[in-house]
């Protein structure tokens, strides 16, 4: 799977956020999300989207290497000590970010960018509902479950079932706008075109950027020996 930052956000990245505007995007009060859009599919992205929904793989990190786990356990601390003023409780917490993680490599995202989405979307309420009827951690509207799941909308409120099928979605939409990751918000969020979604998408992925300090040590040293 692709490691985070290995999807272009091409430029819509430097558009300007206000300090007042970012200051208030980031904590969200209610869910935020609009009507997505049910559109019609092709059978073959149905099939896709259905068996990456039902692929029923535990949320259980795979590294290739010690290296590689150690980077991932580093991130995990940062991110808790991070989440902890939303999630208090830590093994909740710790759940949910290793979810959010693996869902968001598994639909080849940026883990920065899902929990960015998460936040502007319900603030990290598990059980968030929006005035348009959408639901959980990443706002998914319910006519999903009929479209590639089993009509059971409740299951939304399952913490990986929301998150699997918000990255699911979330990649469809990057695919269809062929990697334009502006379009791609707008179209999640049901405003596709206009900015103010992808921008506060953008403000709040920031605050879950994570530089791997260590890392970045263990080269330096590397490269003087």
């Amino acid at each position: 799977m692709s490691l985070e930052g290995g999807l272009s956000r091409r430029q819509c990245l430097g558009a300007a956020v206000t300090a007042g505007a970012l200051a208030t995007l980031s904590l969200p009060r209610t869910a935020l999300a609009g009507a997505q859009i049910e559109e019609p599919l092709i059978d073959s992205v149905r099939t896709a989207l259905s068996s990456a929904i039902h692929n029923k793989a535990p949320p259980v990190p795979q590294f290739a290497n010690t290296e590689a786990r150690l980077a991932y356990l580093r991130w995990l601390g940062e991110m808790s000590e991070r989440l902890k003023k939303k999630v208090a409780d830590a093994p909740s917490r710790i759940e949910l970010l290793q979810t959010v993680w693996y869902e968001a490599k598994r639909s080849g995202l940026e883990v920065s960018l899902v929990l960015g989405l998460v936040q502007v979307e319900s603030n990290f309420r598990k059980f968030a509902v929006s005035s348009a009827g959408a639901r959980g951690y990443m706002q998914v509207m319910p006519f999903w479950t009929r479209v590639i799941g089993d009509s059971d909308s409740a299951k939304l409120f399952h913490m990986q079932t929301n998150l699997r099928f918000g990255c699911v979605i979330l990649r469809h939409y990057l695919d269809r706008e062929n990697g334009d990751l502006y379009m791609t918000l707008g179209r999640y969020n049901g405003s596709r075109g206009k900015s103010p979604y992808p921008n506060a998408i953008f403000a709040n992925q920031r605050l879950w950027a994570f530089n791997d300090k260590e890392r970045e040590r263990d080269k330096d040293r590397a490269a003087a020996g």
